[in-house]
């Protein structure tokens, strides 16, 4: 995520290319929200699990990224808005997911953040649904969340993140959050009752070099580019984006 945030800063300096960058994660990690407390995690239960916690650059709230695919977007806000931006992101990858065969759609409507980050559920990014964010059957597949950087030339530098659920094992957040039994048993229940995975939308695991290649097909179709690919130095691959001619 440092390498996304570096990615955004070289932009804001005047770089003109936009990147799309899909990455999975080894361990496992919790990644917590720009502004979340680290007092919400149980170290002790991360660390004998072998799972890292990191901060994520942009908000939101806590992820377990496992048997998952983040994707990041870094552009020029070009002077939209943060919905119209989660939009138009949120377009290509359903595109990318109705590939798989994935009958995804947008959500409509937008909680009421102060208000829902004073409940318990506000712990788990996964339990909220945020206007364009996306859906199948009314249960949150993408979580999503974005910043903004003041670009040297005037606007805007958009990085967006987000997080594609391949299996449930996002669930498992719960046994590393502060929480008593009841609240434990309570965000679990919201959790399975709200947010869904492929391999339970499709009734089969999905790979995730098979998500990887429909997010890029997504991305082609709907924005109309072409990708010039690239390796990072991290091991993620990652596409400098390029308007079609």
């Amino acid at each position: 995520m440092d390498f996304d945030v570096d990615l955004a800063r070289k932009a804001a300096s005047g770089g003109k290319v936009s990147t799309v960058r899909v990455y999975g994660w080894n361990p496992p990690a919790i990644s917590l929200g720009w502004n979340q407390s680290w007092d919400e995690i149980r170290m002790d239960r991360v660390e004998a699990a072998g799972i890292d916690v990191v901060r994520r650059p942009t908000g939101g709230r806590g992820i377990l990224h496992e048997n998952e695919l983040t994707y990041s977007v870094v552009m020029h806000a070009e002077g939209a808005n943060i919905p119209s931006i989660y939009n138009k992101i949120s377009l290509a990858l359903v595109a990318g997911l109705q590939t798989l065969g994935v009958d995804a759609s947008l959500e409509r409507s937008q909680p009421h953040f102060p208000s829902l980050y004073r409940k318990v559920e506000a712990a788990a990014c996964f339990v909220s649904s945020a206007r364009n964010e996306i859906m199948v059957g009314g249960k949150k597949l993408v979580g999503s969340a974005q910043r903004r950087y003041a670009a040297a030339r005037g606007g805007e530098i958009v990085l967006q993140h987000g997080s594609i659920l391949l299996g449930p094992e996002h669930r498992r957040l719960v046994d590393f959050l502060v929480l008593t039994p009841d609240q434990r048993e309570y965000l679990s229940e919201q959790l399975t009752s709200r947010t869904t995975d492929l391999r339970e939308v499709l009734g089969t695991a999905v790979s995730f070099e098979d998500v990887a290649s429909a997010v890029r097909t997504g991305f082609e179709e709907v924005w109309n580019v072409d990708f010039d690919s690239k390796s990072s130095t991290h091991s993620a691959e990652y596409l400098h984006v390029e308007s079609k001619t």
